[in-house]
């Protein structure tokens, strides 16, 4: 089974999205009960950070088309269907700084 949060050169590693993210989308698009084929195969160090959608930094554009109502309902999708085995974490609506350093907390 490959971790796919390993510690690499000594430091950690973090993904913006991950295969669950898209396994969920495409449950949800579909139907299909995409997370199931993916949840053993491919896991992520045990805890998974969150962060809620705020509606005072989002923004639409070429790259996030979607809009503020369709951020949410992935968010609450995601809180719902994160497989058994992660520990899911919400980030705190604070700065960068702030956040980062919480992160680091966490993880030590």
């Amino acid at each position: 089974m490959t971790d796919y949060s390993s510690q690499a050169a000594g430091g950690w590693v973090f993904f913006d999205r991950g295969i669950i993210d898209a396994a969920a989308a495409i449950a949800h698009l579909t139907g299909e009960p995409a997370l199931a084929a993916i949840e053993q195969t491919y896991r992520y160090h045990r805890r998974v950070f969150l962060t809620p959608p705020w509606p005072e930094l989002y923004a639409t554009d070429e790259e996030r088309r979607h809009d503020f109502q369709a951020a949410l309902d992935e968010y609450a999708r995601l809180l719902e269907v994160y497989p058994s085995g992660y520990e899911v974490y919400i980030l705190p609506k604070v700065g960068i700084s702030e956040r980062a350093d919480d992160v680091l907390k966490v993880l030590s």
